[in-house]
């Protein structure tokens, strides 16, 4: 049995029943449609928002519940993965592109852009990666030149989570000549200019559709910058330790149903005339998982709390991303080869499941990044040591 949980209330336990009755109930039978079409449906969307399950946070003058406890949002996706699929990016669009609007935006812009957030008729995606910068978002070429009563937008995304469906793009441009100088601005895909480009083919999650984008002197009204036009690059710092968390709780989610995937089929595949769970070296491996999982559950639980708080330091969320998305790796591996050839047939799950946990180590900065920055932390820093 997994570790309890002390950090979840009973209020967040009857949340969660409700959640898993209705995916289990209505979306569980639509993932191979989703994986075939490369995409959510907009109704399934819509069914999160009629549900009152998108952007939790937002105040009742915005349509929402006013909920601000990450826990949710932690109980909403463990049983999104568990029921659905990983790649169903509900969650990119609540408290990845969201935090941006509630915390920087304005009253007004608030108002404009909210309630069809909360709703699930605007789908919302973040535009910051472009082809020739990867993590190194302050060499951004896209451009946002000031003209008075707007700015005009030029320049390309990459890798755009919801690129496709997405109707609402937060997006970061330069605004100056100064490394780093970068302003966030609110486009929508109805402007002059916007465009969309490939919907990327990937190696996993096909549910979640990735897009190149495109702004060729997009007119942005200046009401729709947020916050201050050379504060952007401060601002994605400010949002990273909450994203960093929900990618974490994504992929430590992933590592549970992979383990509980894995843990059905050897104890009914048999081998040599016994089933395969009862070979010393499946039970070690799995023990052994079983024990890192549950001591990473509880790890990541403080740092939900700590999140919660606002207290949450961008070196834990960095470890927190770090562990898990790693952890995942090693889970997803070892089910498959335990699954041994079936497990590298369609068919099943823990097929789907090792290509869809590859890209966890990459996104919401790379393993690599997680390191220098819990690196940077212990003052081990190049600055700090020369």
């Amino acid at each position: 049995m997994p570790f309890p949980r002390l950090h979840l209330d009973p209020e967040h336990e009857m949340f969660r029943d409700q959640v898993r009755r209705y995916l289990k109930d209505n979306m569980a039978d639509k993932v191979a449609k989703w994986r075939d079409q490369a995409h959510v449906d907009r109704e399934d969307f819509k069914a999160f928002g009629d549900n009152g399950w998108l952007c939790l946070w937002a105040e009742e003058e915005y349509g929402g519940p006013g909920i601000r406890d990450i826990r949710y949002d932690q109980v909403l996706q463990e049983e999104t993965i568990r029921w659905t699929d990983i790649g169903f990016f509900h969650n990119a669009h609540s408290m990845l592109v969201g935090p941006y609007l509630d915390r920087f935006a304005t009253p007004e812009q608030k108002k404009r852009f909210l309630p069809g957030a909360v709703s699930g008729d605007t789908i919302m995606a973040i535009a910051m990666t472009e082809p020739d910068t990867g993590s190194d978002l302050a060499a951004i070429r896209t451009r946002a030149e000031d003209k008075g009563d707007h700015y005009l937008l030029n320049g390309s995304k990459t890798y755009i989570s919801n690129g496709i469906i997405g109707d609402l793009f937060v997006v970061a441009a330069k605004t100056g000549e100064k490394r780093g100088q970068i302003g966030l601005f609110v486009v929508t895909a109805d402007m002059a200019g916007f465009s969309r480009g490939r919907h990327l083919k990937k190696m996993g999650l096909p549910v979640q559709d990735t897009a190149e984008i495109r702004f060729d002197d997009v007119k942005v009204p200046k009401d729709n910058l947020l916050g201050d036009p050379g504060m952007g690059f401060a601002y994605m710092a400010e949002c990273l330790a909450v994203e960093r968390t929900m990618s974490a709780i994504s992929s430590l989610s992933h590592a549970q149903a992979a383990f509980d995937v894995t843990l059905d089929f050897i104890k009914e595949r048999r081998a040599f005339g016994k089933p395969v769970g009862a070979f010393q070296n499946t039970r070690f491996v799995m023990a052994d998982l079983r024990a890192r999982l549950d001591a990473t559950q509880a790890y990541l639980d403080q740092c939900v709390m700590l999140a919660n708080e606002d207290k949450l330091t961008p070196e834990d969320a960095a470890a927190a991303k770090l562990i898990c998305s790693e952890l995942q790796g090693e889970v997803v591996d070892a089910g498959l080869q335990f699954h041994g050839g079936a497990g590298y047939m369609d068919e099943y799950e823990i097929s789907h499941m090792f290509r869809d946990a590859r890209i966890a180590r990459i996104y919401a900065g790379t393993s690599e990044i997680m390191k220098e920055i819990i690196g940077r932390g212990i003052g081990l820093g190049e600055r700090e040591l020369t």
